[in-house]
């Protein structure tokens, strides 16, 4: 299955360095969160089986944030290949969020997180459930 890695990787490709973008850990962290959710309520599945925790700044992968952590605040460089195991659906499902999402700060984001219901109604370093997930992401992709 892919991971959330895997996932982090195609926003860091997709990523405008050179338009004075700073795509940090923690704003690949709520890419990430956006990818899930939408993934989750658009197909009733998880594109990543990695759990997504309810932290102080937002929704975190923790594998992910330690693999990241030392970037700090600066651009986060993955020099991986894509994985094959993304599909032409989903990478087309990331290129939309990246669209949509990638415009905003870190920041920004972390603050969009924090206003939504997946974040709000769990306890701070618990899991957020997929459950949780689709149903707060269904009601955005209607």
């Amino acid at each position: 299955m892919i991971t959330a890695y895997d996932i982090a990787n195609v926003f860091v490709k997709f990523s405008d360095t050179e338009s004075g973008d700073v795509l940090t850990n923690l704003k690949l962290q709520k890419l990430v969160y956006y990818a899930q959710g939408f993934h989750l309520a658009i197909n009733n599945k998880p594109l990543f089986a990695d759990p997504i925790v309810a932290w102080e700044h937002g929704p975190v992968v923790v594998d992910l944030y330690h693999k990241l952590k030392d970037y700090k605040d600066r651009q986060v460089t993955i020099d991986e290949p894509l994985t094959k195991a993304i599909t032409s659906e989903q990478m087309e499902l990331l290129k939309e969020i990246n669209d949509v999402f990638g415009q905003f700060s870190a920041w920004k984001l972390r603050n969009m997180t924090h206003a939504e219901a997946p974040w709000q109604s769990t306890f701070k370093n618990e899991v957020i459930s997929h459950d949780k997930l689709k149903n707060y992401f269904v009601t955005q992709v209607q």
